[in-house]
């Protein structure tokens, strides 16, 4: 049987921690039961500098329930390097690591399946949304969209599929070996290869709190996603400064041979809407140019991901908190 950690980055979780501690509780005693997993399977609750109580609620389910473990970070780090601080601490302790939300809006009664593929020799299993009618249009024609631009960037990346999944040991061992600081992990595991498979479910309601990812996050985070790991925008506007090149000798020829020929020429609001459009055109390429100086910044300084403050571990055979 192998053993199994469940991680769960944290930030201001203490609405819904007590009934996601009870699910889990739960799950992790019907999985046993089942002989699906070793009695060392825990679940490693990471707090990413929360700014409520959800380190005290992490202490205290580290002291009352054995399968409980806690990791806070030294600050706020973002949920993509607080994922990665929950798997780098994890790897070396288990068999296999599962992420999953705090809010448990990923199914938990998935997790059987997920198991049950990685004992037929799958290194990556990854949770993929049967469908998001949970989500507002907004929402699902958004990330539909961020699907569909991502594919069509080159960028290898699962559908429908978030950061519910299962990475085996020698998988998170080679996980560990990307080293960029600008972290899109959607995109990095599809990289490191090895026996992959997925595990379809539905996603359910937030039961407590709220989002952590507003339109401004997702924004940026797709932003993240697209500069990573694709250098097609770059490519797309030499293309395009090309064309407008192009046009521009065309428009020059026009011009030349309207002032021979003595041909009037309104001339104003044609050049006026031209150097909107190309002034328009310079600060976007500019700005797109600019996003990629800054992760070069962000990856040559070399400055650690994240840093762990404290590590509860859980080793004892205290009582099971079914409460």
């Amino acid at each position: 049987m192998p053993t199994v950690y469940f991680v769960i980055p944290c930030y201001n979780e203490e609405e819904v921690l007590p009934e996601t501690s009870k699910q889990l509780t739960a799950k992790l005693d019907s999985l046993k039961e089942k002989g699906l997993i070793d009695d060392k399977s825990r679940v490693l609750l990471v707090d990413d500098g929360s700014k409520d109580k959800t380190w005290e609620l992490i202490e205290k389910l580290n002291a009352e329930n054995a399968y409980f473990e806690g990791v806070k970070l030294a600050h706020n780090r973002g949920h993509q390097h607080a994922l990665l601080a929950g798997l780098e601490t994890a790897a070396p302790r288990c068999d296999c690591a599962i992420s999953l939300d705090a809010d448990l809006q990923d199914d938990v009664n998935a997790l059987d399946e997920f198991i049950v593929k990685f004992n037929e020799g799958c290194d990556v299993v990854y949770g993929v949304r049967n469908k998001r009618e949970t989500d507002s249009v907004f929402k699902r024609s958004t990330a539909q969209g961020f699907y569909r631009v991502m594919k069509a960037l080159g960028v290898d990346i699962v559908f429908n599929h978030a950061d519910y999944r299962l990475m085996s040991r020698r998988a998170l061992e080679a996980l560990s070996e990307y080293k960029e600081v600008n972290l899109f992990l959607r995109g990095i595991v599809p990289l490191i290869g090895y026996r992959s498979d997925y595990v379809y479910y539905d996603r359910h309601e937030r039961f407590a709190g709220e989002s952590k990812y507003p339109l401004k996050k997702m924004i940026s985070f797709a932003i993240d996603g697209i500069t990573s790991f694709s250098v097609r925008p770059l490519k797309l506007i030499s293309n395009l400064g090309i064309i407008i090149s192009i046009l521009s000798v065309f428009g020059l020829i026009y011009a030349l041979v309207s002032f021979f020929m003595g041909v009037a020429v309104a001339g104003w609001t044609a050049t006026v809407a031209s150097i909107w459009f190309l002034g328009g055109l310079q600060m976007l390429s500019i700005g797109v140019v600019g996003g990629y100086i800054g992760k070069i910044y962000s990856e040559v300084k070399s400055r650690p991901r994240y840093k762990i403050e404290t590590f509860l571990k859980n080793e004892t055979d205290k009582g099971q908190n079914k409460e």
